[in-house]
């Protein structure tokens, strides 16, 4: 049992001299040092009160009759692994789950930003997903969401978060900062909201997540650095990564479902050559199949490598990096006395298999297999019944009408990969006063959280859907409320007919009948069943979206960002298409002849 370092000085302190013997020992092993950058052969790892109470060559621990003992055999001992920054409901998981499908990955910390619930449930969703967190058998720190909405005049949310309430939630345990400051021209602006929001957290000692999706690094980015931003994930180039670390800041470089983002910054390291300590890795959105299927943070370590990092250099920047970002390289980030006793054994630091994994001084898994219970709390009725569309809806209300021949019109550009997209312009007929996409695809955004029965046309194009068909979800960041895209309005209606009925999630129509589904109940967001069922359905779900003519890598990431009114360049929200270069409502129809 994992106590407070406070508590277990005393015992870790007889535990290291020789005097007590230990709770676990790990025996034999390579010590993979991150703060000296070593692998140091025949250690033993000794653990005590959850913590780590030396490491030791020549098997000079002291074990005693109850100590439990694991034989590393030469094996690699690796500290557990921490995501810098991401998002549990993204997962398609509530934290239970989520933790449940990481830890045989070798994942032990987490920093997740829940301004997903956020969006939907306001504080309360928060302290929901910061009580379940607390209760894991690994380390689950809450940064407290700082934008809801993500870009205020822009769209409109279940519950809008306050300064105050940020302020409030600072003071709670298991708060480790602010979570991303999406709305960053506010901040450059000098908004008093945002930078009250930022204050209270700088005061509390805690760290500032960043979120700066603009390309321009004049005056509007030092401004928005002075505000007190502390890192930033959103950097999808090499330069960008680099004006980042220069002004101070954390580079967090992500590789999540559909963000492929740490090949094109990694050459700061591998090429350039620059300092490493202010790099981090993160996942930032992957769901639930990637966890299942491909891994979590050891996916992305392996992938770093795999771009040429050091094996060594990428472990830091998944361990003692981002627990000194967050002030908390005392408790986390290292196998060294009196931290978290969180260690992965692994044969291979490239390819980086994980064999087993002791998380707070406990085994949680091995080859693969959970060995401990992910408890749940009782979620509650408010977060079950989360979709309230105030009126049944048909096909006349994804038309986008118009006068005349052919009009010119606006198009959001999906990008695969990437989570900006492009704004572009195409030319299509009008036929009985509305606008007919060719080439392009229907997206509608469906006011879910007031049951207003408001619904948002436009046009997209990238997934090249083929036939009458649509897919809609009720993850739709980060207002979440539910995004249709389709090819006519009748299967658009049926889609979302029929995610009201589920409570939430994710559904592909074809012809008027449902293909596959996957069920989130809980906000619209998360399932609390097991993740490899999820997983199941989800892949249901992608599998339907290729047979409907998608080729994109996870189609359905690309499809629950298209509502994420802080990504340039254009976007669809509950108050309209958004440019998001000017952050100003625009027409979907610039103009019919």
């Amino acid at each position: 049992m994992l106590k407070p370092w406070i508590e277990a000085q005393a015992r870790l302190v007889e535990v290291a001299a020789g005097r007590a013997p230990a709770d676990m020992v790990i025996r034999g092993g390579q010590w993979v040092n991150v703060h000296t950058r070593e692998v140091l052969p025949g250690h033993d790892i000794a653990i005590a009160d959850g913590r780590v109470a030396c490491v030791l060559p020549d098997a000079s621990v002291n074990i005693g009759p109850d100590t439990q003992v694991i034989e590393a055999n030469g094996r690699y001992m690796v500290p557990g692994l921490i995501d810098a920054h991401m998002h549990v409901e993204s997962g398609m998981l509530t934290p239970a789950g989520f933790a449940a499908a990481v830890i045989p990955h070798g994942t032990t910390t987490i920093m997740h930003d829940p301004h997903e619930i956020a969006n939907v449930m306001g504080l309360e969703g928060v302290r929901l997903m910061r009580d379940e967190s607390l209760i894991q058998p690994i380390t689950m720190l809450t940064q407290m969401p700082s934008c809801a909405p993500s870009a205020p005049g822009l769209e409109t949310t279940g519950h809008p978060i306050t300064a105050g309430e940020v302020a409030q939630a600072m003071g709670w345990d298991g708060v480790v900062g602010l979570g991303e400051m999406m709305n960053f021209p506010a901040v450059s602006a000098g908004d008093p909201a945002m930078l009250s929001e930022i204050a209270a957290t700088r005061a509390a000692g805690k760290t500032v997540g960043g979120h700066y999706a603009s390309p321009d690094l004049g005056r509007a980015f030092s401004a928005y650095v002075a505000g007190g931003a502390a890192d930033d994930h959103e950097t999808v180039a090499e330069a960008q990564a680099v004006a980042r670390v220069r002004q101070g800041m954390g580079a967090m470089m992500r590789l999540g479902s559909a963000w492929h983002d740490v090949q094109a910054q990694i050459t700061a390291i591998t090429q350039r050559g620059l300092d490493t300590s202010s790099f981090m890795l993160c996942t930032d959105d992957s769901h639930a199949g990637t966890l299942v299927h491909d891994g979590h943070m050891d996916r992305v370590v392996r992938h770093a490598v795999d771009c040429g990092c050091d094996p060594l250099v990428a472990i830091q920047m998944a361990t003692i990096n981002t627990a000194r970002h967050f002030g908390m390289e005392r408790d986390l980030g290292s196998i060294t006395p009196g931290r978290r006793a969180d260690v992965i054994l692994t044969w291979d630091l490239r390819a980086l298999p994980v064999e087993m994994v002791v998380a707070q001084g406990r085994l949680v898994a091995e080859d693969g297999r959970l060995l401990v219970d992910c408890p749940r709390i009782d979620w509650p009725d408010e977060a079950r019944n989360s979709v309230h569309l105030g009126r049944a809806l048909n096909a006349a209300d994804f038309r986008v009408p118009a006068q005349g021949r052919e009009a010119e019109v606006r198009v959001i550009g999906v990008i695969e990969n990437q989570a900006p997209t492009r704004a572009l312009i195409a030319t299509l007929p009008i036929r009985d006063g509305e606008v007919i996409p060719g080439g392009v695809e229907r997206i509608a955004l469906v006011e879910r959280h007031k049951g207003t029965g408001g619904v948002v046309n436009g046009f997209v194009q990238g997934f090249g859907y083929q036939g009458r068909m649509a897919v809609a979800s009720t993850v739709a960041h980060d207002s979440h409320h539910m995004i249709v895209v389709g090819t006519c309005g009748e299967n658009m209606a049926a889609a979302s007919a029929r995610l009201a009925e589920l409570g939430g999630g994710i559904t592909v129509f074809r012809d008027g009948a449902e293909l596959a589904h996957v069920a989130l109940p809980i906000a619209g967001l998360m399932s609390d069943r097991p993740a490899p069922e999820v997983a199941e359905a989800a892949e249901a779900v992608n599998r339907a979206i290729r047979d409907c003519g998608c080729s994109l890598n996870n189609a359905i990431m690309q499809h629950v960002l298209l509502a994420l009114v802080v990504i340039p360049e254009l976007r669809i929200s509950d108050l309209g298409l958004v440019d998001v270069t000017r952050f100003e409502i625009c027409d979907v129809v610039i103009a019919s002849r």
